[in-house]
């Protein structure tokens, strides 16, 4: 049976939650694979949203196993009161499985996070949740694994060999008073038992899965042009979003993927900083920020908002390998007269049809725009592809041309019902 990636293809955001949800209906397995609680997941079901930042979004099905997979960088005091809020709401988390090797985000890593983006000349636009200096320190070889959260004695062991390196850090560099390994400690100690019963090897878990025939989805966060290798460097986050970070994030091997499908708003937003072609500064912008609700699930940060850019999309086909396209947010373009794709890029009067790899070259183009007609009617509750607006389907198809790559599904609203399947995965 297949394994299949979802990915998100523009800068986060695109609603990878709701298609990840919509999709573990169907799904034995769900597994998250890279990025920390800087990611924001917010699925509806029956009118209530449930708000998930490091959990799988396969959580709300009672019989699917859900993993978070050795890639993703865990803080486990936001783990533990994540699954609280879910068993508050009367959602089992007793399904939930969490890789041993897993990094672990410490309480210096947050303070390290803020302190060097306030001394950086160039803001990154960090959410400060110490995803990044924990990201550093596991490629460093000076991390602690979820593993060493088992008994207080491995973590004293592990706090005895790094925190003098991070205090001196701390100290010298930042005049921050550091921390003692009993005040990290007296916040983790608590959480053991908890941990002790998630801990198992994420990449024999979907293994297992994927012998006995099972259906397996693998779950990134953020986006494609926020990875550390190819996207807008260095305003990225610190792991592989990507398709081909989901291979070593689950520790499986990439011949097992048959396919990944990537997800793309109608239109385009970004947080924080860095370049973005087809920003809209004006009513326009705001509106789709208004309809849209373009306000982050974890920072609350108002979302940058533009016309849909084909050429990143299309950079996202190729870097990932799409197989297909999950289109979300249709809806928010109910309301304009006209719409408009981004085609290409004029760069200082050449035209420009792939996404340039040069942030500096990227900063100086600017759009070449497709006009399409709006449909001016509402699709929330339109179940079909041929019950969408002439219109609508004429901007989908036009979609699919330019960025070369087929629509699988298309979202008309937050909740799962509110999805059209013209090819399912499984």
């Amino acid at each position: 049976m297949p394994i299949v990636v979802v990915v998100g293809a523009q800068w986060g955001d695109e609603g990878k939650g709701k298609v990840t949800d919509f999709l573990a209906s169907q799904a034995d397995v769900v597994a998250r694979y890279q990025g920390g609680n800087n990611a924001g997941h917010t699925v509806v079901v029956d009118g209530t949203a449930y708000k998930l930042h490091l959990i799988p979004s396969g959580i709300l099905y009672p019989n699917t196993l859900c993993i978070i997979g050795s890639g993703v960088v865990v803080d486990p005091v936001v783990l533990c009161r994540e699954m609280k809020y879910l068993e508050d709401l009367g959602i089992s988390t007793e399904r939930l499985a969490v890789s041993s090797t897993a990094h672990v985000i410490l309480p210096y890593h947050k303070v390290l996070d803020e302190l060097e983006e306030a001394d950086r000349l160039e803001k990154i636009g960090t959410t400060g949740r110490g995803i990044g200096p924990a990201y550093a320190d596991k490629y460093a070889r000076n991390g602690i694994r979820m593993r060493d959260l088992q008994s207080e004695e491995s973590l004293r062991r592990a706090l005895d060999v790094v925190l003098p390196q991070k205090n001196k850090l701390l100290q010298k560099l930042y005049d921050h008073p550091g921390f003692t390994v009993d005040q990290i400690l007296d916040e983790f100690s608590p959480l053991g038992p908890t941990i002790r019963r998630l801990l198992s090897d994420s990449s024999l878990l979907v293994e297992t899965a994927y012998r006995k025939g099972q259906r397996v989805l693998c779950e990134g966060a953020q986006g494609t042009l926020l990875d550390i290798d190819h996207g807008t460097y260095p305003f990225v986050t610190s792991s592989s979003p990507t398709a081909g970070g989901a291979a070593p994030g689950l520790g499986i091997g990439p011949t097992r993927i048959s396919q990944v499908v990537g997800v793309v708003k109608a239109y385009t937003t970004r947080v924080g900083e860095g370049p973005f072609v087809t920003e809209l500064r004006d009513e326009i912008g705001q509106a789709i920020r208004d309809r849209g609700k373009e306000y982050g699930t974890t920072t609350g940060r108002p979302r940058r908002c533009g016309w849909f850019d084909a050429v990143m999309a299309r950079y996202s086909v190729r870097i990932n390998g799409l197989t297909g396209v999950a289109l979300t947010l249709l809806d928010v373009l109910d309301a304009f007269d006209t719409l408009k794709i981004c085609t290409e890029y004029e760069y200082h009067g050449q035209p420009l049809s792939e996404f340039p790899t040069d942030l500096r070259v990227l900063e100086e183009c600017r759009p070449v725009y497709r006009e399409l007609p709006g449909w001016g009617r509402d699709t929330t509750n339109v179940k079909h592809w041929d019950d969408l607006p002439e219109a609508a389907r004429a901007y989908l198809q036009a979609v699919a041309e330019e960025i070369d790559c087929p629509i699988q599904y298309v979202s008309v609203g937050p909740g799962r019902e509110q999805t059209i399947t013209l090819k399912a995965v499984f």
